[in-house]
């Protein structure tokens, strides 16, 4: 219910910086008291909100249960790029101040499917904090590359991106990724 009453609040407002907790807690019918149980704060639950908002997305994609295969990388970074070009237009120049926590909380998500797939694959053996180190500069790969295009003017296709920045995963993903090459 704070999602929905966050996202009606918005659709209202158009940005985040105006919404307080207490319009939050007042469209959601509960205190603030009810709010601060289940988030620290306001950052924690925009957080949690970008969180909730990209895997919708995600989902609407890719199933829940889906794994590594070419067709599905490409699905991921192209659903990235795509994601990012969105949310940046619906920033207003008040809502600036969120960008980095909102964006930590996409490449988390991102971080934590590209771990999950790795883990599943039956070619990806060695110490977990080896799966964890790939999933890690892989998703900040991906997330940087959409990051820095679209906060430029976007001089080249996404189509193009997408398609290099999958083929610079495949290649450093290792037998993951000869998988998608081959």
């Amino acid at each position: 219910m704070f999602i929905q009453a966050f996202n009606d609040l918005l659709d209202e407002k158009r940005n985040i910086y105006s919404i307080s907790v207490h319009d939050i807690a007042n469209r959601a019918v509960v205190n603030r008291a009810t709010f601060y149980a289940h988030f620290e704060d306001k950052f924690a639950f925009l957080a949690y909100w970008m969180t909730e908002k990209f895997q919708l997305i995600l989902r609407k994609r890719l199933p829940e249960d889906a794994a590594f295969s070419p067709d599905n990388l490409y699905v991921l970074v192209q659903t990235v790029f795509q994601f990012l070009v969105r949310f940046r237009q619906y920033l207003s120049p008040g809502d600036k101040q969120f960008e980095p926590l909102l964006e930590n909380a996409m490449q988390k998500e991102l971080y934590r499917l590209l771990l999950q797939w790795l883990k599943s694959e039956p070619k990806q053996s060695g110490p977990q904090e080896k799966l964890e180190a790939k999933a890690l500069v892989v998703s900040w790969g991906i997330f940087g590359s959409a990051l820095q295009w679209s906060r430029e003017i976007q001089a080249r296709t996404l189509e193009s991106m997408v398609e290099e920045v999958v083929e610079v995963v495949t290649v450093n993903l290792g037998s993951f990724g000869e998988q998608a090459t081959g």
